[in-house]
């Protein structure tokens, strides 16, 4: 079994009043938009390529030189994504699991509580996918933090700023994953969270 787990945090902490913060009653759509948003990168990663393009153009534009200070995202980090979206073949869909859905709650709820940041104990994420009942031949966790709106999300996940080896753009276009979870909320230091885990080889019992 495999634990690929990494997490991110941003290089300028966005003011907590200016996020989008899930309510309870609205979490589910949100948590919905964040898997549609991985979903549609998968299934078209040229098209994202040129978004990010488009985006990095149309700040330049906007702020001049400056304009990666303001969006937070490294240029470098930026290229890179290109030039992988530009080479990935299209990939299916994840499905949604309640059980992977659940274990990402658990964690998602505990950092609301604490503030903390990161995957926990060693183990941990296998242990709280047990806890639902689910046993995977590969799987892993990605954690956003202080992003505005579920597009803003997936984008930190592909472009992975400052995250060596870009560990979430690799399990977010992983073959190896058949199925994904997501639980997003508040958190105490950045404001907002969204835990993604992912499974694959999913042991049917």
């Amino acid at each position: 079994m495999r634990a690929n787990v990494f997490a991110w945090v941003g290089l300028l902490a966005a003011p907590v009043l200016l996020l989008t913060v899930p309510t309870a009653s609205r979490a589910a759509g949100y948590e919905d938009a964040v898997l549609a948003g991985i979903n549609q990168a998968r299934a078209h990663p040229q098209a994202y390529a040129r978004r990010l393009r488009h985006d990095q153009l149309r700040a330049a534009r906007y702020y001049g030189e400056e304009g990666y200070g303001v969006t937070r995202d490294d240029p470098d980090a930026v290229e890179d994504a290109i030039a992988f979206l530009m080479r990935q073949p299209p990939l299916p869909p994840l499905s949604r699991d309640q059980r992977l859905a659940a274990a990402a709650r658990i964690h998602a709820a505990r950092q609301a509580r604490t503030g903390g940041v990161g995957h926990g104990a060693p183990g941990d994420l296998g242990y709280r996918l047990r806890g639902q009942g689910l046993y995977a031949g590969v799987e892993a966790e990605s954690i956003s933090y202080g992003q505005r709106s579920p597009e803003d999300v997936v984008h930190q996940l592909i472009v992975d700023s400052g995250v060596p080896g870009r560990g979430h753009r690799r399990d977010l276009f992983s073959g190896g994953f058949q199925a994904a979870g997501v639980a997003c909320g508040p958190h105490a230091e950045w404001g907002a969270m969204c835990v993604i885990d992912y499974a694959g080889a999913i042991v049917r019992r």
